[in-house]
């Protein structure tokens, strides 16, 4: 599990420090990187500008993704990531506090992997994080993402 990373893509810090503190109870050691707009979002996973050290910024194998953020929103996000040739295969979770029926068929119109609504109640959002561990952590296999996309997203613009 050490081997993947987690982009969460929030913009409420509450939820941010709730979902790190969780991830801490649940074990789940893959390191979590946090952006709070869709467009740091966007130059987060283009490597752009002060975030183009993959090391420091390594490409996810797995975004969480809050439906209502500034600037993009998290479904401009998702249809950008699935218009990269590269990254349309990324596995997207949509993370959204909204349970409306537009929004979810919207998510997954635009290629959301999952649909997960953000509880209210702390342990249901252990559930959760228990859950994304057992599942896109442990049994899923993450599809690859070639070298030359990861070095071509390296390069400064």
């Amino acid at each position: 599990m050490a081997r993947n990373c987690i982009l969460q893509v929030e913009d409420d810090e509450n939820d941010v420090f709730f979902l790190k503190r969780v991830f801490d109870q649940a074990g789940i050691d893959c390191p979590l990187h946090t952006v709070t707009d869709g467009e740091t979002a966007i130059n987060y996973l283009s490597g752009v500008g002060e975030l183009a050290d993959r090391k420091a910024h390594p490409l996810p194998s797995l975004v969480l993704l809050d439906l209502k953020l500034p600037g993009k929103s998290g479904l401009e996000v998702l249809q950008w990531i699935r218009q990269q040739p590269e990254l349309r295969k990324l596995v997207v979770v949509m993370f959204s506090s909204s349970a409306l029926e537009d929004d979810v068929e919207r998510a997954y119109d635009f290629g959301a992997n999952s649909y997960i609504e953000k509880p209210l109640n702390p342990s249901r959002l252990r559930e959760i994080a228990q859950l994304l561990k057992g599942w896109w952590l442990g049994y899923n296999h993450f599809p690859p993402i070639h070298q030359e996309w990861k070095d071509q997203l390296a390069r400064p613009s």
